[in-house]
Order: structure tokens, then C-alpha cells, then sequence
């Protein structure tokens, strides 16, 4: 054997340590997809809010300091919150039917099992954070402080990604640390933690998908 066999040997070998210990059927378009879906779900949450505002139904964004947790069922503010939290409910089912979908479709034509033990640990070290920060953020919303919420969903996010991203795509570490940064920065402007929310759930889930997309997937799509 030559030196380029040599070569071409050490990246097959490379490659099948790291189909054995990464999951990389992991979908960029499914980040699209649910980037596409936050950004929808942040502006029907936008549109609900200013309807209730017009309304006289409660002031919401830029005053909400002032409620204390005795004025938690007011009749503005506890139906803003439930359509809140519906909202985020629809918004995470359909970026988790994407990500299914387009995972599935892509570990097919890679011949990677979509259940093996490379994305079983990937599950893991993603939900367990995710967990964490979704009974966080109930417990924010219980105890009033709504304007915090997107803040802790975006830092328990980009942490979870952080601890799963060793089992996938290098892509995934960077949009959890981008994911990390923003939410705390949101928490410093929690008047504007619907905007930080989008442009994490959105805009980041749509740049960082598309980027996976063009690395990874482009070259081998389907004609």
C-alpha cells in the first residue's frame, strides 16, 4: 500500500469510530424547520399580546415589573400566559415532528440507525437538561416571573445542546454556546425576552440548520 491508501484507510477507519460514537444523521433542515416555527409562534405571541394591550386587558411588556405574584390571575395577564405556554406547546411539537421526519429521511439514505446507541446517548444528554430547564421555567412561571422565562429557556437550551453536542455534529456546539450567550444577555433585557427568544429559536436554529444542510447534506440530497 502507498501512502495515499495509507490515508484513505485512516479515513475510513476515522469515519466508522465516528459513526459508532456520534449520531451525524442529524438533520440541518429539521433546525429550519423549527427555526421557521419559533419565528412564527413569536409573532402570534407578539400579535395576542397587542391585542389584549388595545383591549385594556393588561399591560404586559415594559410594566409587568409591577405585578406581584397576589395579582398572578389577573383576567389579562393569566390568559396571555396560557396562550404563552400553548403556543410554546405547538411551537415544540412541530419542531419535534421535523426534526423526526427529516432525521429519519437522512439516516435512511446514511444506513445510520435512527435508534442506535450513538443517538440514544444524544437523547439523554439532551433531555435531561431540557427537563431541568422546562421545571425551572414552570416554576418561574408559577411564582410570576414571566419576563424571565425566555431567558431560562434559551440558557437550559444551549446548555443541553453543549452537553449533547460530543455524540453528533460539530455545528451543535456552536449553536448551544450561541444559544447560552443570548439567554443570558436576555436576562439583562427581560422586557425584550420575546425578541431574544426568536432570534434563538429562530433566526439561530435557521442559520445554524442551513449550515448543516450545506455541510453535510447538500451533496448528497436526493436529485
Amino acid at each position: 500500500m502507498n501512502e495515499q491508501d495509507h490515508l484513505n484507510e485512516l479515513a475510513r477507519i476515522r469515519g466508522l469510530m465516528d459513526r459508532s460514537t456520534r449520531f451525524l444523521s442529524l438533520s440541518g433542515l429539521s433546525g429550519v424547520i423549527a427555526g421557521v416555527a419559533a419565528l412564527v409562534g413569536a409573532y402570534l405571541a407578539q400579535e395576542h399580546h397587542k391585542a389584549l394591550y388595545w383591549a385594556g386587558r393588561g399591560q404586559l411588556l415594559g410594566s409587568l415589573r409591577e405585578y406581584l405574584p397576589s395579582q398572578w390571575l389577573t383576567a389579562g395577564f393569566s390568559e396571555h400566559v396560557r396562550f404563552l405556554i400553548i403556543d410554546g406547546l405547538v411551537v415544540l411539537a412541530v419542531a419535534l415532528l421535523g426534526a423526526l421526519w427529516f432525521t429519519w429521511r437522512r439516516s435512511k439514505r446514511t444506513g445510520q440507525s435512527l435508534w442506535d446507541a450513538s443517538a440514544r446517548r444524544l437523547m439523554i444528554n439532551l433531555f435531561l437538561p431540557l427537563a431541568a430547564g422546562g421545571l425551572f421555567a414552570l416554576a418561574l412561571l408559577i411564582n410570576g416571573a414571566v419576563l424571565m422565562v425566555p431567558s431560562a429557556t434559551l440558557v437550559f437550551y444551549g446548555l443541553a445542546l453543549l452537553n449533547a453536542s460530543k455524540y453528533t455534529l460539530d455545528e451543535v456546539r456552536w449553536l448551544g454556546l450561541s444559544e447560552a450567550v443570548l439567554g443570558v444577555a436576555a436576562a439583562f433585557w427581560p422586557t425584550a425576552g420575546l425578541l431574544f427568544w426568536a432570534m434563538g429559536f429562530g433566526v439561530l436554529h435557521i442559520f445554524y440548520g442551513g449550515l448543516m444542510y450545506l455541510r453535510h447534506e447538500r451533496d448528497n440530497a436526493p436529485a
